[in-house]
């Protein structure tokens, strides 16, 4: 249902089909939020024709960009379904679109990359993905194109980011993990020789997606292994508190 005084795309001139995984690149490292780029099996772009070209009558405009890649954990299909395996799930990794082409140009790219992968990649039956409420991200385009949500709880273990100084940048603990092999702030005490920061990261929200259609998605919703729950509201702020920890001496 449209709201009015909204301004809306006109979805009679755009498309979407595949796109070269460095120019998805490109685009998602120049203005994606993360300005990170992951890896990606399926790179997809919303095209838009352009009527302003002045020696064609109509050109296309690459406006933006979704990307799906292989789910980081082996047990990923699991965790949504035990009929699951783990490559008959995707994650949604990236998703972009200039602004400036309506309000709903992001829900419909969305929903027409659900098509290309039921056309294309028919052996995926379920998507997965996350909204970071650091971001101030509830999942909105989430909410907006039906999928499930499986709350924010599910992550076993609590995550942190490291500041080795006062006024550097945070690191997510996955990423000095190769350097200290650990991520767990008491044991990188025993490894640096000066004070360092932490902070607890908020959970993130999960997301589901199921792809089937008809009876073979009534049975894979029957099968579901987490419980569903209303979409969280709002993006309000998050207050992360900060620890200082010095080091200590290894008990080894």
């Amino acid at each position: 249902m449209k709201v009015e005084g909204k301004e809306y795309c006109d979805t009679s001139k755009l498309s979407v089909r595949g796109v070269s995984k460095s120019v998805a690149k490109e685009i998602i490292i120049n203005n994606h939020y993360s300005g990170l780029w992951t890896k990606v099996s399926y790179a997809l772009g919303l095209y838009i024709e352009d009527d302003s070209h002045q020696f064609f009558n109509t050109s296309e405009k690459l406006i933006g960009i979704a990307c799906y890649g292989d789910p980081i954990g082996r047990l990923t299909g699991q965790s949504i379904s035990e009929t699951l395996d783990r490559t008959e799930v995707l994650e949604l990794v990236r998703l972009f679109v200039f602004d400036g082409y309506g309000s709903n140009i992001e829900s419909w790219f969305l929903s027409q990359t659900f098509d290309w992968l039921r056309t294309n990649v028919p052996k995926v039956k379920a998507l997965i993905s996350y909204s970071d409420p650091k971001e101030g991200h509830a999942g909105t385009i989430y909410q907006a194109t039906n999928w499930i949500y499986q709350g924010n709880k599910l992550r076993f273990n609590d995550s942190w980011s490291f500041k080795f100084e006062e006024d550097g940048r945070w690191t997510h603990g996955k990423t000095i993990f190769p350097q200290y092999k650990t991520n767990d702030p008491k044991k990188i005490q025993e490894q640096v020789n000066k004070p360092f920061w932490i902070r607890k990261e908020p959970r993130k929200h999960r997301y589901v997606y199921i792809l089937l259609k008809g009876g073979e998605r009534r049975k894979l919703l029957k099968s579901l292994k987490h419980p569903t729950f209303p979409y969280p509201k709002g993006n309000d702020d998050i207050e992360m508190e900060i620890h200082k920890l010095e080091p200590i001496e290894s008990r080894g």
